[in-house]
């Protein structure tokens, strides 16, 4: 149940590339870095109230990176997981000195723990919208008046947390039968009540199963081992209907958990499962003895490692109620969204295509890019009258002027012509950059320099400059993460181009 990092997530905040060092950089190195970002972010050179507050975001900034870069401790966990690994609860209290392996480990140790004790509360909304479409009728020419439609779907609106120990969960259902439609809505209350365990209560109305009322408790026993149960009240026209269900799970290793359940109510059972989840495949086998269901079920995925996350599957279930083999695929059909299909065959079901679209919200995305924009045109404003002595200093040498600098997707071939290119102007921090007519970028995304942000997230982007040097025009291109030092003999542009 180690939960790898979301790889989706936008994470701009590169401690390196906002420092300009590099990753091999000394304490000295990040030292002088950091004294020159300070005495251009300081709070107390700006009187303007608006000034101030954004300098003292930038510094705050700043000041993070560097405290992050120089402890040694920090720095690995950061190197290996970025700056996500460091919210990891537990590090405190992890012996210094470890490995990048043993860092490995450990994170993985913390990352489970928190992920039980948590258990989904940080926010990450999602829409799922299931259809399922009965086409037993395709393939059966013989019953020609079979015109049952059945189709349902299961949405999952979101959670958010309201305090740091409180989180709220929406989620519903939706199905219909020969025109007839059904649904109800579903609100949890879940309370985090210590580092070992939490509580939800649970509400739900609709017209398919009438309104409910349940309780959940969840608590780990050991380190590997962690129990739920649950109780509730189901309230229809043919009276109360009340359920309980527990369950004990243990880590068999790294990627498996084992499972067992008891449940009482209307469908009593028992029943046992081993789940084995790694990076390219997902293994499930599971056994149920109750009433009145009865059944052997394994399943098995594959996830292929390309750029579309294309996944393929495969189940067989069999039991009293005959037997079911399913099979389908699923890829990504964009940034933001995913498209499956699942055909199921089975006796005597019959043959059924399911459908299933998941789209993600953008929402996170957008207001994150929003922020680093917002946060890099802060930083120019701030930079203003550094830059401008800059200048000076730099005219009054002959030495190294940025006249113009662009950051971004640029469109260069002619068959692309109908694409728009997507750049930011970089001039004033480039300039800003400059020391003793030099300019050194180091192997980093740009994007994380003071003064830059994204403007086209996801695709490859450059870095021009037009420069002067001892009055001569120089230009260069340069790839995102390239390192880059001006000037050179080699960007300096002909008379006669």
């Amino acid at each position: 149940m180690a939960a790898a990092l979301e790889e989706d997530e936008i994470d701009n905040d590169d401690y390196y590339s906002l420092l300009n060092v590099r990753r091999e950089a000394t304490q000295e190195e990040l030292k002088a870095s950091y004294r020159r970002l300070c005495m251009l972010y300081h709070p107390d050179k700006h009187r303007d109230p608006e000034l101030k507050r954004q300098a003292e975001q930038l510094f705050n900034l700043v000041h993070q990176a560097y405290e992050v870069l120089s402890d040694p401790q920090s720095r690995a966990i950061y190197d290996i997981y970025g700056k996500r690994g460091l919210d990891v609860e537990g590090w405190e209290v992890v012996e210094r000195k470890r490995t990048p392996a043993e860092i490995r480990e450990e994170f993985e140790r913390l990352q489970r723990e928190r992920e039980e004790r948590r258990l989904q509360q940080r926010t990450n909304p999602k829409g799922t919208i299931s259809v399922g479409v009965d086409a037993t009728d395709l393939f059966d020419h013989y019953e020609e008046d079979y015109e049952e439609i059945t189709s349902g779907g299961f949405l999952h609106f979101g959670e958010a947390p309201l305090t740091t120990t409180d989180t709220a969960i929406l989620s519903g259902s939706l199905s219909t039968h020969n025109g007839n439609g059904g649904g109800n809505i579903n609100l949890a209350l879940r309370r985090v009540t210590s580092a070992k365990g939490w509580g939800e209560v649970e509400l739900g109305a609709g017209d398919t199963h009438g309104p409910l009322f349940g309780l959940k408790i969840f608590r780990n026993l050991t380190a590997r081992c962690f129990m739920t149960a649950q109780c509730g009240m189901q309230f229809s026209s043919r009276g109360v209907r009340p359920g309980l269900t527990t369950m004990l799970a243990r880590h068999l290793d790294k990627n498996t958990m084992g499972y067992l359940q008891w449940r009482w109510g209307t469908q009593s059972s028992m029943s046992t499962s081993v789940v084995r989840d790694t990076k390219s495949s997902h293994f499930t086998f599971a056994m149920q003895l109750g009433i009145p269901h009865t059944f052997i079920m394994m399943s098995y995925q594959y996830k292929f490692q390309d750029e579309d996350q294309t996944k393929i599957k495969g189940s067989v279930k069999t039991g009293f109620f005959g037997t079911v083999v399913e099979y389908g695929a699923e890829t990504k059909i964009s940034q933001h969204s995913v498209l499956g299909a699942t055909v199921s065959v089975g006796v005597p079901q019959g043959v059924s295509l399911k459908i299933k679209e998941l789209e993600k919200q953008r929402e996170s995305a957008s207001s994150d890019i929003a922020q680093k924009k917002q946060e890099a045109e802060s930083a120019v404003l701030l930079m203003q009258e550094s830059v401008r002595r800059i200048i000076e200093a730099e005219e009054s040498r002959m030495g190294l002027i940025i006249l113009n600098a662009w950051y971004g997707k640029f469109v260069t071939d002619n068959s692309r012509k109908h694409e728009r290119a997507r750049v930011i102007d970089v001039t004033v921090p480039l300039q800003c950059l400059v020391k003793d007519s030099k300019l050194i970028l180091t192997e980093a995304s740009k994007a994380g320099l003071p003064g830059f942000y994204d403007p086209c997230v996801g695709e490859e982007k450059s870095l021009k400059v037009l420069y002067q040097f001892r009055g001569v025009m120089h230009q260069v291109l340069s790839g995102d993460t390239e390192a880059l030092r001006i000037p050179k003999q080699s960007h300096r542009i002909d008379n006669d181009t």
